[in-house]
């Protein structure tokens, strides 16, 4: 068997090379035909609601299926294939640890759905063919239409370029963020780095509801990026980060931002906060404290203090911690009697998807969803929301655990 899914496994990557977005589809399914299979790979849309064909076909929910749960718990389950009676697989697509979609495989009549050695095999099918379509993406229109329900403002269309996976994790620090850009505009972003023993997050909210707003967040987003590269400490990035947004967009547009780096060795969390909303921490599942402090004005509009900016604050985090990041698109989401969603009901609904049990992704796709039904599913802002954990030895559930190998 392992032989023989070699060869189907190098016949993915292989033709890759040399092939469209378009192609993927026929790809995998051509190269598990030769172990008796067919393969269908569904993409999971932007808002994170339903699954897409590669090879076009009816959306599949993701809160009421099979290939949902198994899409939302990042677990291989099986079904049996409604069309021909015989045994099939939903298998989770990942690039890392970032849920891209899933792979339904239809496997021989004879097929033990339950063999630990297929599954295995099945996993690193969807491992591979998860990193390929995530090469393709940049370079790939039917893709990225794939994944659209409706048109991208021109700013979000320029962020999500910018933007880094959705879901990254390490033995050290997993993160998760979910943006909704509303219909009109694009001015949220989010950065993260795990690298030299130290992590990195940072959330931005630029001002105002337009193609300005994409290029005030894009240009803060990229300052810190050339910043913390350049080997600057934290101080050193929100001020070079405060300097260009200054130099190179409008007098009257800033941009509020949360920067954070955790030293993996000591626990200790710095963190500068220019003009944004507190990061919550979550301690044993439930708010601890807000982190109210090294606060300073946002970025672009620090020459309008005239005393130097305060040092960057630390608290120091226990393993386990999560530090919840968000945009004041969340908490002041308002429904149509003006009630505000809130930092309340948003940290209670943290806490009760975490009591759950709910890896961190999942976690935030819920949580965004009931901001967005808050709201009747309009936007009036950007709304972003980022997770960050410094996990226990076991590691969190984001892989199930006989594939959730750390690096020797």
């Amino acid at each position: 068997m392992t032989a023989t899914w070699f060869t189907a496994l190098s016949d993915v990557i292989d033709r890759a090379h040399l092939a469209g977005g378009e192609d993927l589809a026929t790809i995998v399914d051509d190269a598990v035909a030769g172990l008796g299979m067919a393969a269908r790979p569904y993409l999971v849309d932007l808002p994170q609601r339903h699954l897409r064909s590669l090879d076009g076909g009816d959306p599949v929910p993701i809160g009421s299926t099979v290939a949902g749960r198994a899409f939302r718990l990042v677990e291989i389950l099986p079904v049996k294939d409604r069309r021909t009676g015989r045994p099939a697989l939903w298998v989770p697509m990942l690039d890392g640890a970032h849920r891209l979609g899933v792979i339904y495989l239809v496997l021989p009549e004879d097929a033990d759905a339950d063999d630990p050695e297929l599954r295995r095999c099945c996993w690193t099918l969807g491992g591979a063919l998860g990193q390929t379509v995530m090469s393709k993406l940049a370079q790939s229109d039917t893709l990225n239409r794939l994944r659209r329900p409706r048109p991208l403002s021109a700013s979000a269309e320029l962020l999500w370029q910018l933007l880094p996976p959705q879901t990254f994790a390490t033995p050290d620090m997993t993160v998760s963020a979910v943006v909704e850009y509303y219909d009109e505009a694009g001015g949220d972003g989010f950065d993260y780095d795990s690298s030299g023993g130290v992590g990195y997050v940072a959330v931005f909210d630029a001002t105002g509801h337009d193609l300005q707003a994409g290029l005030v967040c894009s240009t803060a987003l990229a300052a810190t990026r050339h910043a913390r590269r350049g080997g600057c400490d934290l101080g050193e990035i929100a001020t070079r980060a405060d300097e260009v947004v200054r130099a190179n967009t409008s007098h009257s547009r800033f941009s509020t931002a949360v920067l954070m780096q955790l030293d993996f060795a000591t626990g200790v969390l710095t963190y500068i906060n220019a003009g944004h909303p507190p990061p919550v921490l979550l301690r044993s599942g439930r708010m601890a404290k807000q982190l109210v402090h090294g606060r300073r004005l946002p970025l672009g509009l620090q020459h309008l203090d005239t005393k130097p900016p305060p040092p960057p604050a630390t608290e120091r985090l226990e393993r386990g911690d999560r530090l919840l990041l968000y945009t004041d698109g969340v908490t002041e989401a308002r429904n149509t009697e003006g009630e505000y969603f809130g930092l309340p009901r948003l940290v209670d609904t943290v806490e009760r998807h975490n009591a759950a049990g709910l890896p961190p992704p999942e976690t935030l796709r819920r949580v965004t969803h009931a901001v967005l039904d808050h709201q009747e599913g309009r936007l009036f802002d950007d709304a972003t929301l980022l997770l960050m954990e410094w996990p226990t030895p076991g590691h969190p559930r984001l892989l199930p655990a006989a594939q959730a190998r750390a690096p020797r």
